[in-house]
């Protein structure tokens, strides 16, 4: 059984249709890609998944049970988490804060401290601005804490939009290993990313989203190897 089922999901904004019929697993300990175009529709996928939005049509299932009808702080609950595009930080509070603020669901508001030894661990960076603003942070150690963040809530599914999105290449490398640390943990995880070359070499699983709809999907190294990826996402 997958840790995430998605089945013939159509969603969308007002009358704007923007996913047709997606479907989509994600495997329990795997990390799992969706690349694909800037607006075909891998952020409202997340979106609907989330419950940020509401899914027009289909199915989602989380270990088996139906979730699409459930709120996002539901769903939080029950161990699916997202990193946002944009981090959507709290700017005035301290570093600190903000990962409390990560633990506020009924999964983790016990182990605060155990978790942010974790986090600390994997981002010294952050241990040492803990009482520092996160608006005066610069744009990697943002998203060192949006990713610091969805830990602190115990995932059991970490999902990430646009993790690279803006930052210095040695930055998103330094993330991308932390990803590969993550995997090697154990954790489930999927990645929406535009820089197509890094997520793929760092998946196991991928999906190609084009027009609201899935038109390729396999083992990542696969993926990466199809004449029309390359084409299209990898300059080659």
């Amino acid at each position: 059984m997958a840790m995430l089922e998605i089945r013939d999901l159509e969603s969308g904004y007002g009358e704007v249709q923007i996913l047709w019929g997606v479907d989509l697993s994600l495997e329990k300990g795997k990390l799992t890609s969706l690349v694909g175009a800037n607006g075909v529709g891998k952020t409202t996928l997340l979106r609907s998944i989330m419950g940020t939005l509401r899914p027009w049509k289909g199915s989602i299932e989380l270990k088996g049970q139906k979730i699409g009808h459930l709120p996002a702080h539901r769903k939080a609950d029950l161990g699916l988490v997202l990193v946002p595009e944009g981090r959507q930080l709290f700017s005035n509070m301290s570093v600190h804060e903000n990962l409390e603020m990560g633990a506020t669901n009924k999964r983790s508001r016990d182990h605060v401290e155990r978790n942010l030894e974790r986090v600390y661990e994997l981002f010294p960076r952050l241990q040492e601005r803990e009482k520092q603003s996160a608006g005066t942070l610069s744009g990697g150690e943002q998203q060192m804490l949006a990713v610091a963040r969805g830990l602190m809530a115990e995932p059991e599914i970490l999902m990430f939009d646009e993790l690279s999105l803006g930052l210095a290449p040695v930055l998103v490398l330094n993330l991308f290993q932390t990803l590969r640390r993550l995997k090697d943990e154990g954790l489930t995880m999927l990645l929406v990313e535009q820089n197509v070359h890094m997520a793929l070499s760092v998946s196991d699983y991928a999906y190609v989203l084009s027009g609201g709809k899935v038109t390729l999907e396999g083992p990542a190294k696969e993926v990466a190897e199809d004449k029309e990826v390359q084409a299209a996402y990898l300059g080659m």
